[in-house]
């Protein structure tokens, strides 16, 4: 009979998070014997070891990680025990680990996480932030619970939903031939010069979609934050295609202008990803309702 304890779960998921015995026996409130106790019986029970030991550090393995994932919904299940036994009335605890693209992590957090923080204030929230081919890679290897992202994800074991609209806008220096010419045409921007985000970028696939409708131009610069591009094109490096939402300060300001592009097609929609063996507890529910999005709304 397998004797695996909650405890013992528990200290495995502290240590695979925090990266080692002391950090979680402080979490834990433990000592770090107690832990390193632990988690030895937890792998004698399974009959391997879940983290190779390197030069004094534990580092998860492929074993481990695996584990890990079966842990993390072990524990999220008997939460939701504790919490529809308890009858909280919705006064929700408990951790959801969120993925987010640059443009929605660093310009939309706030309608992202807003509405889930009103509604349930106990939930403890950790926000990741990174382009979406490595957003959708943690939410494959279970890093994370669920993702936003404004690229399309196309993977058989990943479920989207939609969330919001959104659209991207190309601009330029206020002193570029470009911002100031009345009336644009797509053969205006023949040899013009781009600044663009890295490969594994939304924004990137879909401006290089867009590019396939102009001339050809040339690329000037490739920049792994939004925010280095749009400082490169007030600087009058070249034009960029960026997320509406990150001009909106440097446009009012005078020091960027949004070029009149009614011939691209520049909209694009907002998504959630989930994975779709995850358990679903009442944490995702909570946070899928406090953006009201339904689970059946699918792509």
């Amino acid at each position: 009979m397998i004797g695996i304890s909650i405890r013992q779960l528990e200290v495995f998921i502290a240590v695979a998070t925090l990266g080692s015995v002391r950090r979680a026996s402080e979490q834990l409130h433990l000592t770090q014997p107690a832990v390193s106790m632990a988690l030895g019986d937890l792998e004698r029970q399974l009959g391997a070891p879940l983290f190779d030991r390197i030069r004094g550090r534990l580092v998860l393995n492929t074993q481990g990680a695996e584990q890990l994932a079966q842990a993390r919904e072990i524990r999220e299940r008997l939460q939701d025990m504790q919490r529809r036994h308890a009858d909280l009335q919705g006064a929700l605890t408990g951790e959801l680990r969120i993925g987010a693209s640059n443009t929605v992590g660093n310009y939309l957090v706030g309608e992202l996480l807003g509405p889930i923080v009103a509604q349930h204030p106990m939930i403890a929230l950790h926000l990741t932030v990174d382009n979406t081919r490595d957003i959708t890679r943690r939410l494959l290897d279970r890093e994370i619970d669920l993702a936003c992202v404004e690229g399309p994800v196309h993977h058989a074991q990943l479920e989207t939903l939609p969330w919001r609209s959104d659209a991207l806008v190309v601009c330029a220096a206020p002193t570029n031939p470009l911002a100031l010419k009345a009336r644009l045409a797509p053969q205006d921007f023949a040899d013009a010069h781009w600044i663009l985000r890295e490969r594994g970028s939304a924004t990137r696939s879909q401006t290089e979609q867009m590019l396939t409708s102009l001339p050809p131009g040339h690329i000037l610069l490739e920049l792994g934050q939004i925010e280095a591009i749009k400082q490169a094109v007030i600087a009058g490096l070249g034009i960029a295609c960026l997320p509406a939402a990150a001009t909106v300060d440097a446009v009012a300001t005078g020091r960027l202008r949004v070029l009149h592009t009614p011939f691209l097609h520049l909209d694009r929609r907002l998504s959630l990803v989930l994975h779709r063996s995850h358990y679903r507890g009442t944490l995702i529910e909570a946070f899928l309702h406090s953006l009201e999005i339904s689970p059946n709304a699918q792509d």
